[in-house]
């Protein structure tokens, strides 16, 4: 009986980390359609950052990410999917801003609502503006954005 009840446990565990991982991914296909061009190469950076996440194979990946934007598209807010970042610790919460912006950047520009979309994050995720621009700068320096 006692082993039944740790499984069904760890059963449990897994299907809400499962949810969490799904909620988050929500939040990055969010930010990839926001500029109405969700591009593959928006699907890689998501897929590439739900791997660093979650210990799953490729085709579980692929089934996480269609579960997503599934749920986003049914959506009209993202406090559902910010809730799920903010049950972790404040180096994840940044973690998700940078892959956010990553994925703002995948065709060299942030337009306003994209821009907008992150200050609204920030603030949701308890990042203080200045970090969230750190985060931004970095990014801009590593692809070498910069535009004089």
């Amino acid at each position: 009986f006692q082993i039944n009840l740790m499984i069904l446990f760890f059963k449990k565990k897994q299907t809400e980390n499962k949810d969490k991982i799904t909620l988050i991914c929500s939040l990055l296909v969010h930010a990839a359609k926001i500029d109405e061009n969700y591009t593959e190469k928006e699907k890689k950076i998501i897929l590439s950052a739900l791997a660093q996440l979650y210990n799953k194979n490729e085709d579980e990946l692929i089934e996480v990410l269609a579960q997503a934007e599934k749920l986003e598209d049914q959506s009209n807010q993202i406090l559902k999917f910010t809730k799920a970042v903010k049950d972790y610790d404040k180096k994840f919460r940044l973690k998700v801003l940078e892959t956010i912006w990553k994925i703002i950047y995948s065709d060299g520009v942030s337009d306003i609502y994209e821009s907008n979309l992150m200050r609204r994050l920030s603030s949701l995720l308890y990042i203080s503006d200045r970090e969230n621009g750190e985060i931004k700068k970095n990014l801009i320096v590593k692809l070498n954005l910069w535009r004089t």
